[in-house]
Parts: C-alpha cells; sequence; structure tokens
C-alpha cells in the first residue's frame, strides 16, 4: 500500500520530453521553409524577356496623309457663235482624242461666207495678173521713148493697189475661216467626255459664264490618264523634299481608301506658298492612269519620303518606354541587368524607332520590360515562338496530362 504513489511522478517528465521534442520538428520545419522560400525568392527575380539588337541603317522619313485626285486639264466647251446644234458626233463619257470632232453647229452662213471671200481672192489675182502685164508693156513702151513717165507710174501704181487689195481680201479669207471653224467643236486634248447639255437643233449662243442660262457649256472634257493627286506635307519637311527634286524624281506612293490597289507616281509640283493656318505646303503627284483605276474627285493614302536619314539607330517602336520626364529603352548587358537608357525619338514608322542616345549593336528589352526596373537581372525568352503563345500551350498540356 505505501509504494503506490510512485508512477504518477513520473508523468511530468514524459510531457516535458514530449514538448522538448515537439519544439525542436517545429524549429526544424520553419527553418527548412524559410530556406525553401528564398530559394523561390530568388528564382523570381529573373525576368524573363525578349530582346533584340539596334540596327544602324539609312532610314527613309515617310510621310503619309490623305490625297485627292484631280485632273491633270479639264475644260468646258461653249459656243462662240450663236447658232444651231445640227450634230452630236460622241456619246457621254466617250474617250476621245485630241482634236476630235464632238459637235457640229448650223455652218451655212459661214460657208457661203468663205466661198464669197475666196472668189474675191480669185479675182483680185486676175485683176493683179492683168495689171503686171500691163506694167511690162508700158515699160517697154517706156524704154522706147513712146510714153511718159507719168503713164509708166500710174501702170505701176495700178499693180501696187491691186497687190495691197489682194492680201486684204486673203485676210478675209482667214477670218472667214475663223468663223467657220466656230461651228465645229473639237477636243482640245485627249480626255473623257461628261455630260452633253445640248441635243440636234439646241439654240447656242456665247455667253461669259456658266452661270448664264444663254450660255450653257456645251460638254466637259476632262483629262484622265495621266492623271494627278493633290496632298500636302508640314513645312519642316520642305527643304529635304526640295534637296531630294534637285538631285531627281521623287516617288510618290498612292493607295485606294480600302488598300485594294497601289500606284505610283511622281512629285511635278510644289506650291510657291506655305498654308500659315496650317503649316502645310501643296504637292501635286502625276499618275500613269492607263486602266481608268483613279477618277478625279477620288480619296487615295499618300506615302512619300522626302528625305533620309543616313546611319540611324533603329530599334523596334515597342522598346521606347515613356518616362515621366523622357524617352528611354532598357538596355541588357553583358552580365545579364537591365539599366535604363535615355534616347531622344527621331523618327517613328510602323514597327520601327529611329532613336538617339543609343550605340547600333546594344541589346534592348522588346518584350517584358513592365515587369522589370533597373539593375534587374533577365534572362533571354525562347525565340521560337512568342511567350503568351508557349504559355498557352504550356497551360493545354498540363491540362491534358491532369485529365
Amino acid at each position: 500500500m505505501a509504494s503506490a504513489p510512485a508512477p504518477r511522478r513520473r508523468w511530468p517528465w514524459l510531457a516535458g520530453v514530449v514538448i522538448i521534442g515537439a519544439a525542436i520538428a517545429g524549429w526544424w520545419w520553419l527553418g527548412t521553409s524559410r530556406n525553401q522560400e528564398a530559394k523561390g525568392a530568388s528564382r523570381a527575380s529573373t525576368t524573363v524577356v525578349v530582346t533584340a539588337k539596334a540596327e544602324s541603317r539609312d532610314v527613309p522619313v515617310r510621310i503619309r496623309g490623305n490625297g485627292t485626285v484631280t485632273a491633270l486639264q479639264s475644260v468646258d466647251l461653249r459656243s462662240q457663235i450663236t447658232s444651231t446644234v445640227r450634230e452630236i458626233h460622241i456619246r457621254e463619257g466617250q474617250t476621245v482624242a485630241k482634236g476630235e470632232l464632238l459637235i457640229s453647229l448650223d455652218a451655212r452662213a459661214e460657208e457661203a461666207n468663205l466661198k464669197k471671200s475666196e472668189a474675191q481672192v480669185e479675182k483680185d489675182r486676175a485683176d493683179l495678173a492683168t495689171a503686171k502685164r500691163s506694167l511690162e508693156r508700158q515699160r517697154e513702151l517706156f524704154t522706147q521713148k513712146f510714153i511718159s513717165q507719168a503713164a509708166l507710174d500710174t501702170a505701176q501704181n495700178q499693180v501696187d493697189t491691186l497687190t495691197g487689195q489682194l492680201a486684204v481680201d486673203l485676210a478675209a479669207v482667214e477670218s472667214t475661216r475663223v468663223a467657220r471653224a466656230y461651228t465645229e467643236i473639237r477636243a482640245p486634248f485627249a480626255g473623257r467626255t461628261g455630260l452633253i447639255s445640248v441635243r440636234d437643233g439646241s439654240l447656242v449662243q456665247p455667253g461669259a459664264s456658266s452661270a448664264t442660262t444663254t450660255s450653257p457649256a456645251l460638254v466637259t472634257v476632262t483629262q484622265i490618264d495621266p492623271i494627278a493627286v493633290a496632298f500636302t506635307i508640314p513645312e519642316k519637311e520642305l527643304p529635304g523634299l526640295q534637296k531630294a527634286l534637285a538631285a531627281g524624281p521623287v516617288a510618290v506612293n498612292a493607295k485606294t481608301q480600302d488598300g485594294s490597289e497601289e500606284f505610283q507616281g511622281r512629285v511635278t509640283f510644289v506650291d510657291n506658298a506655305i498654308d500659315a493656318t496650317t503649316g502645310t505646303v501643296r504637292i501635286k503627284a502625276e499618275f500613269p492612269n492607263p486602266g481608268v483605276r483613279l477618277w478625279p474627285g477620288m480619296y487615295v493614302a499618300v506615302n512619300v519620303a522626302p528625305r533620309v536619314i543616313s546611319n540611324a539607330t533603329v530599334v523596334p517602336a515597342q522598346a521606347v518606354q515613356t518616362g515621366p520626364d523622357s524617352r528611354f529603352v532598357y538596355e541588357v548587358g553583358a552580365d545579364g541587368k537591365a539599366a535604363s537608357r535615355p534616347v531622344t525619338l527621331t523618327y517613328l514608322d510602323e514597327g520601327f524607332a529611329v532613336v538617339e542616345g543609343l550605340a547600333a549593336g546594344a541589346r534592348v528589352v522588346v518584350e517584358g520590360a513592365q515587369n522589370i526596373r533597373p539593375g534587374s537581372v533577365v534572362a533571354e525568352a525562347d525565340r521560337g515562338g512568342s511567350d503568351a503563345t508557349k504559355t498557352g500551350k504550356g497551360e493545354a498540356k498540363k491540362g491534358k496530362r491532369a485529365s
């Protein structure tokens, strides 16, 4: 009975041993977890990016804008005399050659006047021939002393008078022929006809403007091939364009609004003044148009390169970052760390940028710049495809394995 309380005194010792063992296990587990977190943090400090090398090359400065197709020549043909339309020789919208007869007016009065003038010229020539023969006889008689000097002078005066009259009547014939030509409306150049505002038998009269009801335009002829495109460029590009024009023709590219067709032309005109309101100068380019694909009044997208930046440093456009004060790029050094390099953006085109302040051959971050800071350690991504594509493929493969 006296030895029963002994086992109870061993329980505190056993509890102490258990507590000490649990503390040792917890300390070991906590240390292991911290080591794993440190290793994970070390791995996360390396950012995967896509880089590219800066290139040095000549870059044409391209100016893009909208242009309007205009005809090189367009004229409203009107009557210069009062007459009636005898015959129309063309159709509306017809292609005509230079000098082709378009409309004939009633020319009976002009033809009669022309015949009368020509007949008068023939009479003058006959009278002059008779006067010259008479002058020759008078000279022979004067040599033989059969007539006086006064009689010879009278014969000479008759020849001179008839010579002058012949010249006057010849001029009258030319005047009548001009009046006769007014009855024939011809194309002044090759082009395409527009609407015809008269019909056979219509009365036409000369007038001062197209607004007068007495003188409507008989027809309009517009030159289609070649054709012009008018557009504007910024005034800062004018010196470069002038320099390029002095060296030779400057090419211009034009596309339809839907981009389905492209045309090549050359600059033919630079305006003599800069628009003070817009700060631009008007330019005109000429384009061959044998297929009549360009039409007056059409809008086209114009692309012209008036100057070239020589030995320019070129990087992908998305490599240029915008900071609070200036633009910069992340340059990757030999140690694999990214450093911020301030640059000046000189020219930006589709897909690339020309910068100053960066050496050619430098490697810059193109994709993934939003995930790094100056001094960050970066690693080059696999260039077999974009990161987004690879990530998507990887997730798809994991899903298949999990299923």
